[in-house]
Formats: C-alpha cells, structure tokens, sequence
C-alpha cells in the first residue's frame, strides 16, 4: 500500500509543482477535523456526504484503511460522479453505469468486472455501517478518475473530471435533390432569315393608262431577307417583287374603234380625253387601246451593311420592271436605307425606301406615225424609279410564323421618252416564316 500511495503522491506533487509554475498557488484550503478513526474524502475540493443527507447530520464520508488499501464507499462516490447505482441483496452484487462506463463489484469477491473485463483485486468490497466500500482503484479504474493521499493532513482527495459526452451523431443532411437538368434554350441566331407573302388590298394606281383606278383584286407582293456576317462587318441580302393588277377602262363600246387608232378628235376617231386614250411612249401623241386588266411588276435585289441598331441598313440595289402592255423592260441600280424587322421580339416595326436614279430599256419607235426623226431608230426608255414600304410584325407564339401588315408603293418619274409619271400605292396584310 504505501509503495502505491508514494507513486499517487508522487504523481500528483509533479501535477502540483507544474500547476504552480503555470500560474500562482492558491491559498491551502481548511479541509476540517476528521472523525475519529477515519479518514475524511474531499472531492473536487468539496467535502462529500453520505446519501441521503438525514444521516448523522451532514457528518462528512470517510475513506477506511483495510487490508493496506484504502477504502472508499461505493454509493456516494459513483453517485458524485454521475453514476446510477444499483445493488441486488440477493447476489450482493452492485452495478454501476453511467454513459461510457460500466462496473460491477460483489462484496467478498476480489474482482472488479470494468466494461466486461474483470481485474483482481487485493481485498475484496465490503460492506461497513450499510455501506458497500471498495478499494479506490475502482475509482480510478472504473471512472478514469484519480486519488491523491494528503498525508500531513491525513486526507483523501479525488479528483474527477466528467468527460464531455461526445455530441450526438449529426442529422444527415440529405442531400439536395438536384434540380433536374433544363436544357438551356437554343441560342438565338442574331441574323434574320424570313420569307414573307402579301396580299395588297386595292392598290391605287396612276399612269397613262389609269388616271386613279383601284385594282379590285391579283396584286400582292413578296420579299425576303438574309443577314449574315462576312469581312468582320455584319450585311444583309434581300429580295423585294411586287405585282399590281389593276384595270384600263374605256367610256365608250371597245369595238367601234381599232386598237393603236389614233384619238386626234376627227371624224370617226376615238373621242380626245377618253380613258381609253393612251399616250404613247415618246408623248406625240394618243391611241385607242380598248379595256383591259393592265399588271405591273418590279423585282429589286439589295446588299446592305449594318450601321446601327436595330437592324438598320444601307446598301445598294438592282431593279427590274416590266408590264405586260408591250413596254420595253427597264433595269437599272440604285441606293436606299432599309430597317428590317427584329422577329425575336414579339412585336416590331420596319422600313424601307429605295431610289434607282436611272431605270431603262430600248425601245424601238415604229416606222409609220413616229415623230420626224425617231420612225424606225431605237431610243432608250427612262425613268426615276422610287419604292418605299412601311410596316409592322406580329409573332405567333414560337412557331417561327408571323403576321405581316403595312403599306407599302412607289413614285416613277419619267426621264427620256416617257408617256407620263405613275404612282401605285397600297395596304397590304400577309404571312412570314422565319428560319
């Protein structure tokens, strides 16, 4: 006993002397007498009691000396520390358990079972006054704490730290459930590409051979557009055709006068200022043509560059114009600024307007009734040609088809041996797609 008890002291003076380089000593605590016959525990500097309180008056718990070994009661030091003491009378056996520890001691068996393992023991537990004592190396042992003998003052002292519970195994966190995958939507392609077709509703028309008449119906147009990059600049190519029907009326019956018979108001002649009176190409003069549907069509390519957003264009074009009353086709280039419309939105506008300085055709005067000095000879047709379109776009929904409306004409000045200028002139609603 007294070689364990010099280790325990030894130990603990080393504890002490390093305590007391680490920070200054504090004052020696009065630990009381003891009584008689025994020896007084201090725990974690407290005097401990004997459970329940009612006995003997708050006497302090005393450890005993039997066999050398130092002898603690069970109860009241497990209980200091936590524990839950159980005793079963009938095997006299005591169970102890706290979280991480569980020992068992049967008085008169010099064993102690530690978490399913038994150890020998030098003297057995007994059983003192009612109380199970046990020798302190079950406390030691059992409970991981320690036992420190103060000699000069005859004095057990345990010290004990209860170890923090390990904290409870978190919650898993389930994992997020991943949003499903959403295919990002297509890129959009920056560059136009559409086709669109219009029906233009009852164009107004003047020229020689219709002083204002309506078309009443055959006349639409058509046009399409390509953007497209090259060179590092962004460019545009498109297509514009346009077709007006409209009708040539006479005031008097068609058959009582010959086709190309001259209305020179004499005897028998077409009647001077009739519509059926056209003036021919050249202006010298007028022949009967009789009532018919008169079309006119224009078809102009254009190749332009971007200047500014959105989508607006200057470029260059070529047009060509025919009729299908015996004119000399006409052809020529020209210059405009165009702003397509932007059909990634929803709604848009556009706009162009196109001029052709110089649009003309040969023509051959005939070799009978020309004016002196042109019967026979060639001689080119020329006019100023001007187109203009105003409009807007409606998308349906994502089907890559819209709705087409505006109004849209042209202003034709005569230039070299015209009959006259003309204007066609319309509102004109249709269908797109774009690609």
């Amino acid at each position: 006993m007294k070689p364990l008890l010099g280790v325990i002291a030894g130990f603990f003076l080393l504890t002490s002397v390093a305590a007391a380089q680490a920070s200054p000593a504090p004052p020696p605590m009065s630990f009381g007498a003891p009584p008689a016959g025994t020896i007084p525990i201090l725990f974690n500097d407290h005097h401990v009691y004997t459970k329940p309180t009612k006995l003997q008056q708050g006497r302090v718990l005393a450890a005993l000396v039997r066999g050398g070994q130092l002898m603690v009661p069970l109860r009241s030091m497990f209980e200091q520390m936590g524990a839950t003491v159980s005793y079963d009378p009938g095997t006299k056996t005591a169970d102890v358990t706290k979280p991480g520890a569980d020992v068992k001691v049967t008085v008169g068996k010099p064993e102690v079972t530690i978490n399913g393992e038994t150890r020998p023991l030098d003297v057995p537990p007994q059983i003192f006054q009612g109380y199970i004592i046990v020798p302190v190396r079950v406390i030691s042992e059992g409970m991981g704490g320690y036992v420190q003998w103060v000699p000069d003052q005859h004095l057990v002292v345990v010290r004990y730290v209860p170890s923090t519970p390990p904290p409870p195994p978190a919650t898993p966190v389930p994992s997020p459930v991943p949003a499903p995958t959403v295919a990002p939507p297509p890129a959009r392609n920056p560059y136009e590409h559409f086709i669109v077709g219009d029906y233009i509703f009852n164009p107004k028309v003047y020229n020689e051979f219709s002083p204002g008449n309506t078309g009443k119906g055959g006349s639409y147009a058509l046009r399409g557009a390509v953007e497209f990059p090259a060179f590092g600049l962004p460019w545009m190519l498109e297509g514009d055709y346009r077709s007006y029907s409209y009708p040539h009326n006479t005031g008097v019956n068609d058959a009582l006068f010959a086709r190309n018979a001259p209305c020179n108001g004499l005897l028998g002649a077409p009647p001077t200022g009739d519509q059926g009176c056209v003036t021919v190409i050249g202006a010298y003069g007028q022949v009967w043509i009789p009532s018919f549907t008169a079309r006119d069509t224009d078809f102009d390519g254009r190749l332009g560059l971007k200047i500014a957003e959105p989508r607006i264009y200057i470029g260059v074009g070529y047009l060509h114009r025919e009729e299908n009353y015996g004119y000399p086709r006409q052809n020529g280039f020209g210059f405009g600024a165009e702003k397509l419309p932007d059909l990634q939105q929803p709604f848009s506008i556009y706009g162009s307007v196109w001029y052709y300085p110089s649009i003309s055709g040969n023509f051959s005067f005939p070799s009978v009734g020309a004016p002196i000095g042109f019967a026979g000879k060639d001689e080119s047709l020329q006019h100023r040609f001007l187109k203009y379109q105003i409009g807007g776009t409606l998308n349906l929904g994502n089907s890559g088809l819209f709705l087409d409306a505006g109004f849209l004409g042209d202003s034709i000045r005569g230039k070299n041996i015209s009959p006259s200028d003309a204007t066609h002139a319309g509102g004109y609603l249709g269908l797109g797609i774009k690609f």
